[in-house]
């Protein structure tokens, strides 16, 4: 009698949850910058509002994902790397040069977005009023730079949801992550996640108005309806056999328990927040606004966490267990405690919301 024994060698995962964590806030900020561009880019005054509070997400989400991704590379050190010795076959190495000029844009069209907003809320004596006359460098307003300044921004937001899609979709050997549906799906959930930060915003700084939960409704479900598609998409090209990588990553996952459960939760997740989209019951915003941010995450801690638990060789699944330390629960805490803190900072800083829409009627045409 031969006895064959097979060993199969667990791995720890190489992307922590701070990746998870960076992809998650960069994609709310490029999706929150663009969802403010009709109402302080373009002049649509009814949207106003809506692109103030898209573009403090913006910001607040802009300013805190480079610390995510620096903590996920273990030694802030590595990040010179980049410069130093590029490696410009690498989508990463391209990710180095394109956060900062996304995030420098980011800063000076908000600037140039607000500016009025800061000079007529500083005409006290106090700390603040005297920081947001100093910030607001004068408060004229300048349609045309901020014009520009957004059109800098655009083209390195949408580098930025380019670069994180295909730097996971070139890894050949996952065959769950290389599929050129994913670059979309990321763009979509954070669409859907960027729309529901907005309305929980609002209702934070006390500046709900019903034109602007219309807009916010209008984008997450479209989102939301574009997520759906493309996970059908996905499904079909792998059940049907259309595409080879598609039916191998479907074949890794299937007849796992754990997969089956999360392709139930997926469901859930696009498919409730449609629903209160729809009937629209009292305090909907509220948890519209929670779902759209919780599809978002699920979203890419399956794509990460969940992906690096299949293994490349192999049968059955690895094990992940969320650690408490920094490389887990505690660096996602510490993460949404430096997002709430940079978004007090935010928040302090600019006008009170019904100030802030009364003065548009008195600013001069922009």
């Amino acid at each position: 009698m031969t006895i064959l024994e097979v060993v199969n060698v667990s791995r720890d995962v190489t992307w922590l949850p701070w990746a998870v964590q960076y992809f998650f806030l960069v994609g709310l900020s490029v999706a929150g910058f663009l969802l403010s561009l009709p109402g302080l880019a373009f002049g649509a005054r009814s949207q106003r509002g809506f692109g103030r509070n898209a573009l403090i997400g913006a910001l607040a989400c802009g300013l805190v994902a480079p610390v995510a991704l620096l903590a996920d590379l273990h030694q802030p050190g590595r990040f010179w790397r980049f410069y130093t010795n590029p490696n410009l076959g690498s989508w990463m190495a391209w990710g180095a040069f394109f956060i900062p000029c996304y995030v420098g844009g980011l800063l000076a069209y908000a600037w140039a977005a607000l500016r009025g907003d800061l000079a007529a809320a500083g005409q006290g004596d106090d700390l603040v009023s005297r920081l947001r006359r100093l910030i607001a460098a004068g408060g004229a307003p300048a349609p045309r730079l901020t014009k520009i300044l957004a059109g800098w921004t655009v083209v390195f937001g949408l580098l930025i949801l380019l670069y994180t899609g295909m730097e996971t979709m070139v890894v050949r050997a996952r065959p769950l992550w290389n599929t050129p549906i994913l670059p979309l799906q990321f763009a979509a959930t954070a669409f859907t996640g960027a729309a529901g930060l907005t309305l929980l915003i609002a209702r934070l700084r006390g500046d709900t108005t019903h034109a602007g939960d219309a807009v916010a409704a209008r984008a997450m479900t479209a989102a939301l309806l574009a997520t759906i598609a493309l996970g059908l998409a996905w499904f079909a090209l792998g059940i049907f056999g259309l595409s080879d990588i598609h039916a191998r990553a479907l074949a890794s996952v299937a007849g796992h328990r754990a997969w089956q459960v999360t392709a139930v939760w997926a469901a859930a997740a696009t498919a409730l927040p449609l629903l209160l989209l729809w009937l629209r019951p009292p305090g909907w915003a509220w948890l519209v606004g929670l779902l759209g941010l919780h599809a978002a995450w699920m979203f890419r801690w399956t794509v990460f966490i969940g992906g690096q638990t299949v293994p490349k060789t192999g049968a059955g699944l690895y094990v992940y267990q969320l650690p408490l330390g920094h490389d887990g629960l505690l660096g996602i805490g510490g993460s949404l405690g430096l997002w709430l803190f940079v978004f007090v900072l935010i928040t302090t800083l600019l006008p009170d919301p019904v100030a802030s829409r009364v003065r548009p009627a008195l600013a001069p045409a922009e």
